[in-house]
């Protein structure tokens, strides 16, 4: 079985900044910034004007003595008075009075400044990163302040910020030995963002935060599987994985299991067409996660496709093969979901994870080109290069999640083609879908999350 990646030990809390205690009670004290509103004319050339801090960083500056100030004039180059988000000054150096341990300060940029509008998601998650890199940097740091302006409320900021924060301290030393463990931000053991804007509960902030690092979790769990090599993690210990997700929900989540003889009976031909080269069974795997108060007002889908290696086929790649225990991505991408949902248990919706977990692999009794296949609603399939098999194993996944599952809405997530990433970058996913509704709400979920997609 694969091991699962233990979540930071860092504590993140939240309170208000006007009784929260003194900002600088801290090793690491890190003031988050606004630029202002660019003036469009002479942009270019006009020189940048000194930073103005407002509130508690105006009073913090004060005591001493206009150190921020003079930390933002002398990188106003690289920093732009916070105009990047996520961007970070180098960190300044102030012994107190009495020879006390020196105490470092970091301004982090926030971005430009828009009154009219609340602050992006997108510009949350970078501060959260930032803050994360920043706690990892700074060596020797226990405790970490941050100071955040009042334009970042906290109900709009502690789930995004979280999330983001707890993801950036992911380091994967599963397989590292010796000098090249890496654990980030290991002497960090208090995290604390101070609020000018305040915040209106203690139970909401725990439980804000608390949704955010169980987001991270799922985003951990998804790392861990595409990082695992194909001697670790194989279809059946995948399977494994989605069982001990289950088992760690608390109850939310069920997991079934189906053999090869399961899937003959229901004629997956497709996808156990794929499956034959293997030295393991398929696995087909479904979560089904439902609310305890059995309370459903809708039905969801979510399809992954699991090649756990994929050497091509007989149509062997020629290229990249080493790369292949990523194809995984989507079936990672489900479990990682699987495992948020098990934590958060949102009410009113019942939901389905499926995937058709197997190998693309070369023996005797693999697929060759020209064999036709016929999947489990009855469509036959030539197949005409061995090396496009994960749309195989989706076609029986996919029919299973509607007729068996009653499905309203599916997503399919995969990593179906290199030419997506060609046509789109790296950083951005292809939408296909002839539902118009379905493709706002990924758009409207694309901004909230930060995780770029595009309708083809």
């Amino acid at each position: 079985s694969m091991d699962w990646t233990p979540a930071p030990e860092a504590s993140l809390t939240a309170v208000s900044a006007a009784d929260g205690g003194a900002v600088e009670d801290a090793d690491l004290v890190i003031v988050g910034v606004f630029a202002p509103a660019k003036d469009e004319k002479d942009e270019e050339e006009k020189e940048m004007d000194p930073i103005v801090l407002t509130g508690k960083a105006k009073e913090l500056d004060e005591a001493l003595g206009g150190a921020l100030t003079e930390l933002a004039a002398e990188n106003s180059k690289a920093f732009q008075n916070g105009g990047s988000a996520g961007s970070v000054t180098p960190a300044m150096r102030i012994v107190g009075s009495n020879n006390k341990k020196a105490k470092r300060y970091i301004l982090l940029g926030l971005g430009v400044e828009d009154k009219d509008t609340n602050v992006e998601s997108a510009t949350i998650m970078k501060a959260g990163s930032a803050v994360a890199s920043a706690c990892h940097d700074q060596k020797k740091v226990g405790s970490c302040n941050v100071l955040l302006p009042s334009q970042m409320e906290a109900d709009n900021i502690l789930k995004a910020f979280s999330t983001a924060f707890h993801s950036s301290l992911y380091a994967d030393n599963r397989y590292r030995t010796g000098k090249k463990v890496e654990l980030k931000a290991e002497d960090v053991k208090t995290i604390q963002l101070f609020l000018e804007s305040g915040v209106s509960s203690d139970e909401d902030v725990t439980s804000a935060i608390a949704t955010g690092a169980q987001l991270a979790k799922g985003v951990s769990l998804a790392k861990d599987i595409v990082n695992a090599p194909h001697n670790v993690l194989n279809s059946e210990s995948l399977a494994d994985t989605a069982k001990r997700v289950a088992a760690e929900s608390g109850g939310s989540i069920t997991c079934e299991i189906l053999g090869k003889e399961e899937c003959e009976e229901r004629g997956m031909g497709a996808y156990l067409g794929v499956a034959r080269g293997s030295e393991t069974q398929p696995q087909f795997i479904h979560l089904t996660y439902k609310p305890k108060d059995g309370d459903i007002k809708k039905k969801v889908g979510i399809v992954g496709k699991g090649l756990l290696f994929d050497t091509g086929g007989y149509n062997v790649k020629t290229s990249m093969m080493e790369l292949m225990k990523f194809d995984c991505g989507g079936a990672a991408a489900v479990l990682g979901a699987a495992r948020a949902i098990g934590d958060i248990q949102p009410p009113g919706v019942e939901a389905h994870f499926v995937v058709a977990a197997c190998e693309n692999m070369i023996n005797a009794k693999a697929m060759v080109p020209s064999d036709i296949l016929t999947a489990s609603n009855g469509k036959t399939i030539e197949v005409l290069n061995t090396d496009a098999e994960g749309r195989l194993t989706m076609a029986d996944a996919l029919v299973f999640a509607d007729k068996e599952c009653g499905c309203e809405s599916i997503i399919e997530l995969s990593t179906l083609t290199g030419a997506c990433m060609m046509a789109l970058g790296k950083k951005m996913c292809g939408v296909w879908t002839d539902d118009d509704d379905l493709a706002k709400d990924i758009e409207d979920i694309s901004k909230v999350t930060g995780d770029k997609s595009w309708r083809m």
